[in-house]
């Protein structure tokens, strides 16, 4: 049989991240608190989603850069770990997110009697960025194409394609063609249900590779 040939091929896209100082900044856990509740929510998307674009390679200690701040500059290992848990996949708009990170820097203080601030550290620096697409002119029509494409493309692809936007439009955009277009409504399933949380962007490549790799061995791709 031959394998499934889409109508409209999948276009692996690039990004690039154009980084934005907000001029505003954090000594102290209340000041943190006060800016989380004040940013804009590109801001609260940029230390948490966007952290994976920067850990490229290798999963980082703590997951996003409110708990690095805390755990690393601050010195507050307890506030780190509460914020590291925080899986930014399980809120599908960012003001949900805000709201159970402001929950929790607030019980943490409630139950001190002094801020922890910073005395060596750096202070928390707020940022923003915005994505710029580049096209890589790299298309796949076939199960077998998308798979070998994945495996080459760079790594900023595999955030483009899977982390962009706070609704997570990227993967389900790519989960839609692979059920869509190929017929692979089994394999999109289980590449939906990857939480790429817990791992960085190479790992995610290597999970998504392994992933259609079995269903490549399947008798119905031989």
């Amino acid at each position: 049989m031959a394998p499934a040939t889409a109508a409209r091929p999948f276009e692996f896209v690039d990004c690039l991240e154009l980084r934005e100082m907000l001029g505003r900044s954090a000594w102290d856990e209340r000041e943190l608190l006060t800016a989380v509740e004040e940013v804009p929510a590109e801001s609260i998307f940029y230390h948490t989603h966007s952290a994976f674009l920067r850990s490229r390679y290798l999963a980082a200690p703590y997951a996003n850069d409110f708990a690095t701040w805390a755990a690393i500059q601050v010195r507050d290992r307890v506030l780190g770990e509460r914020l590291a848990v925080i899986d930014p996949f399980d809120y599908e708009e960012v003001e949900q997110l805000r709201a159970e990170l402001i929950t929790i820097i607030d019980d943490h203080l409630s139950g001190l009697q002094m801020v922890p601030r910073i005395v060596y550290g750096e202070p928390f620096y707020f940022m923003r960025s915005r994505l710029i697409a580049v096209p890589t002119g790299i298309r796949a029509s076939t199960l077998r194409e998308f798979r070998d494409a994945l495996a080459r493309v760079d790594l900023s692809a595999i955030y483009y394609h899977f982390f962009r936007t706070e609704a997570r439009r990227g993967r389900w955009e790519t989960v839609g063609w692979l059920a869509d277009e190929l017929g692979e409504a089994a394999l999109a399933e289980r590449i939906r249900r990857i939480n790429p949380y817990i791992s960085s962007l190479d790992g995610l490549r290597t999970r998504l590779l392994a992933l259609i790799d079995e269903d490549l061995g399947h008798p119905s791709h031989a």
